[in-house]
């Protein structure tokens, strides 16, 4: 695809053969210079596919940066997706001599101001700390070439979308703009209409649809015997990296607390962990140290590692259309991919609109034993009973 020898050397490290539908789609007109819209679900290789051509260009016409300024700009939601993008940038682009760093929340900002100030090739960022610094005026916009706003539609559901119209108004008019989203609300069609000039569109599967390798099921079950059901799946010592989503923090908390006292290692990782606490549990289950990670939709969204085998939905999501970006978790790189999804009898409403998001039924599995078995009794623990205090009197 007349990428740089370097480049083409740290793909071949990596194992990289062949380029996926996105990245064939996208590459050859990227070198060119030219806008993209890109649909794809997570999983598909969309990363390498901005990465590599942007990576390509800045090499071949190198400038000097100077402080303050970027020549390239990649928006994500999340930390997690943030240093994910970055530890790939860093990878393609190894023996290239460009610099580039992470902007997000969570840590201490000096850091990051003291990389800025010595003006950077390539940042990766979050909306909010990056306007946060922006506004302070530690970034300049007038040597940006390439804009990137990737995973666009979780930045509407996360409520980024007025901090990102904030810092596209920054942007210089020429530039080279790459939009990358799941799916396609109204109003994120209506942003890339005023982002892009004449964008390629690419478009790898359709709107919403999930990855045809995962093998996903059903598993209805009560409420309180959901913590028994995951230990039992978990009981199969084939089952090595699995990814547990839960609707909430705490109830993430609570699922490693009961897994950890059956001796199965896990950790969550939720925004109420700091960003140290979160890299270490990822680098744990990148490592396989950490068997099962615990985490909630918007942790999760960064998280790309082709060794999960299993993702296990214990609460299934209010919003369809995470059931996507959830399950999208496993079958990466061309791999196969189990998802089960807990379903207790209040959430059926949530499968059936899942199931109408994705355009097919889910097959119930009957067979785990808990299948049909009536909830477990809570164990409550007496209260005390209250102890009277005796009166004293006053002495006058």
């Amino acid at each position: 695809m007349n990428l740089l020898p370097d480049i083409l050397k740290a793909l071949d490290k990596k194992g990289y053969k062949n380029p996926t539908p996105i990245q064939e789609m996208s590459i050859p007109h990227l070198l060119e210079g030219g806008d993209v819209l890109g649909i794809a679900q997570t999983g598909t290789g969309k990363t390498a596919a901005f990465s590599l051509p942007i990576l390509h260009r800045l090499k071949v016409n190198k400038k000097k940066t100077k402080p303050a300024r970027m020549r390239c700009l990649i928006l994500t939601p999340t930390r997690e997706l943030a240093a994910q993008i970055e530890e790939n940038v860093k990878l393609y682009g190894k023996g290239l001599a460009l610099s580039s760093t992470v902007i997000f929340g969570g840590v201490k900002s000096r850091p990051q101001i003291t990389q800025l100030k010595k003006g950077t090739d390539i940042i990766i960022a979050t909306p909010g700390r990056f306007l946060e610094l922006m506004g302070e005026g530690y970034i300049l916009f007038d040597q940006l070439e390439t804009f990137v706003l990737d995973e666009a539609d979780r930045m509407l559901d996360m409520g980024f979308i007025h901090d990102v119209k904030k810092i596209i108004s920054k942007l210089p008019k020429k530039r080279q703009t790459l939009l990358f989203s799941a799916t396609m609300p109204s109003d994120i069609a209506e942003l890339s209409k005023k982002l892009l000039k004449d964008p390629k569109r690419v478009e790898v599967t359709p709107e919403s649809t999930t990855v045809e390798k995962i093998d996903q099921r059903i598993n209805l079950v009560e409420r309180t015997n959901k913590p028994h059901l995951l230990r039992s799946i978990l009981q199969d010592k084939k089952i090595k990296h699995v990814l547990v989503f839960t609707r909430t923090k705490h109830g993430a908390n609570r699922v490693v607390e009961h897994l950890e006292k059956v001796n199965i290692e896990a950790a969550a990782i939720h925004g109420n962990k700091s960003q140290n606490a979160r890299e270490r549990a990822l680098n744990g289950f990148k490592k396989g140290k950490i068997r099962v990670l615990v985490a909630t939709d918007i942790a999760a969204r960064g998280i790309d590692i082709a060794s999960i085998t299993h993702v296990i939905n214990y609460n299934l999501p209010d919003d369809p259309k995470s059931y996507v970006h959830r399950i999208g978790r496993t079958a990466r790189a061309g791999r196969k991919g189990v998802a089960i999804s807990f379903c207790d009898p209040n959430e059926l409403k949530l499968l059936k609109e899942i199931e109408k998001t994705i355009k097919m039924s889910i097959p119930i599995d009957e067979t785990h034993e808990f299948h049909g078995v009536p909830a477990k009794k809570q164990n409550h623990q007496p209260r005390p009973k209250n102890i009277k205090k005796k009166k004293t009197r006053r002495r006058r």
